[in-house]
């Protein structure tokens, strides 16, 4: 059976990009306040961007300030991307980026709503619940997780850059004397992935983390968000990030090309520049 990262896989190879267009629409970036604009928004950048983008993530806060008719509305974003990918001949991952944590049996309605009534093939969400309250949204093996481990926003450190000590852990990796608790994320998250569709969500703002994570858990998909209004720099994320096979990394970009004079030629800008910096580090 086809796997979330295997059916990524395929798309980045068909668009030649690690580019994850954002669909941010922000209440003060539409025409006016309603779900009707933030759809006529979203459907705008995904014809404008779908042929770069390796996948779309919308995000779920931004639809659901308007209630029940911004549910509607992500729904149709969701079947747009499905209708353009179809055109395209190359089907486009859809991540919700909506960040879920709770105990099993409300994960269990959480994962029903984002990939079976929604249609989303994959979800962000928060692990510190444990494992237990990711594993409703695995028992679906074709569609995928992306794992809160270390996260782009400034505060992130209140929590996360914490000092833990797993002796299990510290056994396996004896030069560790001291890792931080988004490493022991990064390290579950590894040893959980058993049905290939687990990922972590790592900040590209936070270089040396990327690093630290990358050595946790070298083999998983990251979502690296941050590059551009937040500060990131491309080219640093990626070359902290990437798997030694030069994958592994999807960059989320939203107000880099929303707000761009051409939100399309943004998009292929951002494309080939990440494939200009995938070349230079492989020379």
């Amino acid at each position: 059976m086809e796997t979330f990262f295997s059916f990524l896989e395929k798309r980045v190879d068909d668009c030649s990009s690690l580019l994850c267009v954002g669909l941010d629409p922000h209440v003060s970036e539409l025409r006016e306040p309603s779900p009707a604009s933030a759809l006529d928004f979203c459907l705008t950048l995904i014809k404008a961007t779908a042929p770069y983008a390796a996948a779309f993530k919308p995000n779920a806060a931004f639809f659901e300030v308007f209630g029940a008719d911004g549910w509607s509305a992500l729904k149709q974003v969701i079947e747009a991307i499905d209708a353009e990918s179809k055109r395209l001949g190359s089907m486009i991952p859809v991540i919700l980026d909506s960040k879920r944590g709770d105990i099993a049996s409300t994960a269990e309605a959480y994962a029903k709503a984002t990939f079976e009534t929604l249609g989303a093939h994959c979800i962000t969400l928060s692990p510190y619940l444990g494992k237990d309250s990711i594993e409703p949204f695995l028992k679906y093996p074709e569609k995928g997780v992306f794992l809160l481990c270390k996260t782009s926003n400034a505060g992130s450190g209140d929590l996360q850059d914490l000092i833990v000590e797993d002796r299990k852990w510290k056994v396996e990796n004896a030069s560790l004397s001291t890792f931080h608790l988004y490493e022991h994320v990064a390290h579950l998250a590894q040893t959980w992935n058993t049905r290939n569709n687990i990922g972590l969500v790592v900040g590209a703002t936070h270089v040396d983390a990327l690093k630290r994570v990358r050595a946790a858990a070298p083999d998983l998909w990251f979502l690296a968000p941050g590059v551009g209004a937040q500060g990131g720099e491309l080219e640093s994320a990626l070359r902290a990030g990437l798997r030694s096979d030069g994958s592994g990394m999807l960059i989320p970009i939203s107000r880099g090309i929303s707000r761009a004079e051409n939100p399309k030629v943004a998009a292929a800008e951002l494309r080939d520049e990440m494939l200009n910096i995938k070349r230079q580090m492989e020379k």
